[in-house]
């Protein structure tokens, strides 16, 4: 089984079950932080996901992961019987075309996929202790939070408030959130925020994301609330927000089953339009980790 099949069917065997995996890790009461590095530098697209997912099977509690050679560079050693877990890693090269030799400039730019495997910090000893950190979670938030304000305020989005729903209208190129009183409590708000700005990142002007959708509930559709979900996930990560829409996401399970049982990359392909929408919204910010409310930590 390759890679692609391994994690699609990971993800399909949760979604089978109800669960959304980008969403399980926060509800399970830990916190939800950014996988880490073992230089404290963050994961991102379908690599956020595929370690998430074993944190959470495994009952991890640390951020970090890394390599066997990185672990005892840092002075740890990998506990004997402890598996790795297979993460990947996309570059590019130059290969020779037919024409190379004959004289002429005969290149292709070639990309490709590699994997490695890494183990968490739980699973090795002797490690610096700063590597077995247990994320804090404190209470739900009840009120606006200003930073996440200013967060919003700096990408430029017209966002208004007033009515039942939540959703993005790129016609007009505006997103309309129900009043924020509405919401069970104040992350629930922020995070369907997040949420719709996701969706804003796909105007032609911005990001230029079109999924082939067509109209509400077809395949394009699907792929699209999939990127939107994702993207929602790891800009929380980033900001320290549990990722929570609003919408019953029933129906959309059984979409996105479809979606990903017709195209076993698919997930890899949502994983990364979602990490380039997020890293479109936090170009905006000015200190980025200014805008953390101090969650996940």
């Amino acid at each position: 089984m390759d890679i692609y099949e391994k994690v699609t069917q990971s993800v399909i065997e949760q979604l089978d079950r109800g669960v959304k995996p980008w969403f399980q890790p926060w509800s399970a009461g830990a916190g939800a932080v950014h996988p880490l590095r073992h230089n404290h530098q963050g994961y991102r697209g379908i690599n956020v996901l595929i370690l998430w997912v074993k944190a959470l099977e495994a009952g991890y509690v640390s951020a970090h992961w890394m390599t066997y050679r990185q672990a005892l560079e840092l002075g740890g050693q990998v506990r004997k019987g402890e598996h790795s877990t297979q993460v990947v890693y996309y570059g590019s090269t130059l290969k020779d075309g037919p024409g190379a030799g004959d004289g002429e400039d005969d290149q292709k730019q070639v990309r490709f996929l590699r994997t490695f495997n890494v183990f968490n910090a739980d699973q090795i000893d002797r490690l610096p202790e700063v590597y077995y950190v247990e994320p804090k979670w404190p209470e739900k938030l009840s009120e606006r939070v200003p930073e996440l304000e200013a967060f919003a305020k700096a990408t430029g989005a017209d966002i208004r408030e007033g009515g039942g729903r939540a959703y993005y209208r790129i016609d007009q190129d505006y997103i309309q959130l129900p009043d924020f009183q509405a919401f069970p409590d104040a992350e629930c708000y922020y995070a369907t925020r997040a949420h719709e700005l996701i969706h804003w990142t796909r105007h032609p002007s911005r990001l230029d994301r079109d999924l082939g959708r067509k109209r509400w509930g077809d395949a394009g559709y699907a792929a699209e609330e999939l990127v939107a979900e994702l993207g929602a996930a790891f800009l929380g990560a980033e900001l320290g927000l549990r990722p929570d829409h609003i919408e019953d996401h029933a129906a959309y399970i059984a979409s996105w089953l479809k979606v990903l049982r017709d195209d076993r990359k698919f997930i890899f392909s949502a994983a990364a339009k979602a990490q380039e929408a997020v890293d479109y919204l936090l170009a905006f910010q000015k200190g980025v980790q200014a805008t953390r409310i101090g969650r996940g930590q």
